[in-house]
């Protein structure tokens, strides 16, 4: 059973990649990835400054600095598929996301700006992948803080796992607020 506070960290539970990735997998994560901006903005565009700046949850970022976190993380995705494309298995640079999230464009700047950085992030992501075969698909990254080698298949998924998975906590947020229009 899970408690309160993972329910609020992991709205939609942990990523969990199936063992067997099949093109009906990699289809629908291409397909959430490419919904994903319009979802967003459509989302968050209605949100006063004072909505903005409200934790998403208690202790966490501000529903800001999560749509700016997401514009960071997201590049950076985009970035280790096409180092994966063009290196062998190249060990990617990491990135501390909650010093990211604290500078003073995490904190304060309009999410206007990240939106349409993950408007055009995406649009090139989904472009690209869909242009992978089985031999690209299998191409990997290592990731330095866990020595773990990722498969790309396999980040596709992840970051559509992001995507919801932060989208639903702005939706928890504005639900607990009475923010939500039902």
């Amino acid at each position: 059973m899970k408690t309160r506070d993972q329910q609020l960290k992991y709205p939609i539970g942990q990523f969990k990649c199936p063992e067997h990735i099949t093109g009906k997998h990699l289809d629908n994560w291409i397909a959430v990835l490419d919904e994903f901006p319009n979802r967003l903005k459509a989302l968050v565009n209605p949100l006063t400054d004072f909505q903005l700046d409200t934790e998403y949850r208690p202790g966490g970022w501000t529903i800001r600095q999560l749509v700016h976190h997401i514009a960071d993380s997201h590049h950076h995705s985009y970035t280790r598929f096409k180092w994966s494309l063009t290196e062998d298995n190249p060990i990617i640079k990491a990135y501390d996301q909650d010093d990211w999230s604290n500078l003073d464009d995490a904190i304060k700047a309009p999410v206007s700006m990240s939106l349409m950085h993950i408007e055009a992030v995406h649009k090139r992501l989904v472009y690209l992948l869909k242009s992978l075969n089985d031999k690209d698909l299998n191409r990997s990254f290592i990731h330095p803080e866990t020595n773990k080698t990722v498969v790309l298949k396999e980040n596709i998924g992840m970051y559509a796992w992001h995507s919801s998975h932060h989208f639903a906590h702005i939706v928890s947020a504005l639900e607990h607020k009475g923010w939500a229009k039902l």
